[in-house]
């Protein structure tokens, strides 16, 4: 299990810690899958070239799911509780990346994203398991 502290708001890259799941574990070809233990945080593969793109995410996301919005009523944990529960199901909460020659198969601009969902930082929980 890896456990990640997020800032708050926003894409966290996370390739380097699953990479070196899959480097511990041996495995020279199969499947690593990523899960992340919580319904308020997501996973997604995306561009790790330009921060640009991580920023241009998050927003239109944030336009498309507003915090405060009076259509929700689980509010408990305050404005954000809510809408963060429908971006991260909007989003996917594990994703797959084949092993290739003992390395995750992402492309050349491609990185494993912790998306964190709410204002405040949280230690997020992610199981991952490599598969043959």
């Amino acid at each position: 299990m890896l456990r990640i502290e997020t800032p708050g708001r926003g894409l966290l890259e996370i390739t380097r810690e699953v990479e070196d799941v899959v480097a511990k574990s041996g495995a020279i070809a199969g499947l690593a899958t990523v899960f992340v233990r919580h319904t308020s945080a997501s996973l997604v593969i995306q561009e790790n070239a330009d921060p640009s793109a991580r920023r241009d995410l998050d927003a239109w996301l944030g336009r498309l799911v507003r915090d405060g919005d009076p259509l929700f009523t689980h509010t408990l944990e305050g404005p954000d509780d809510m809408p963060s529960h429908v971006r991260a199901a909007l989003t996917a909460t594990s994703v797959g990346v084949p092993i290739v020659g003992a390395r995750l198969g992402l492309g050349a601009w491609q990185g494993i994203y912790l998306w964190e969902h709410r204002r405040h930082g949280s230690v997020r929980e992610l199981l991952v398991h490599v598969g043959a």
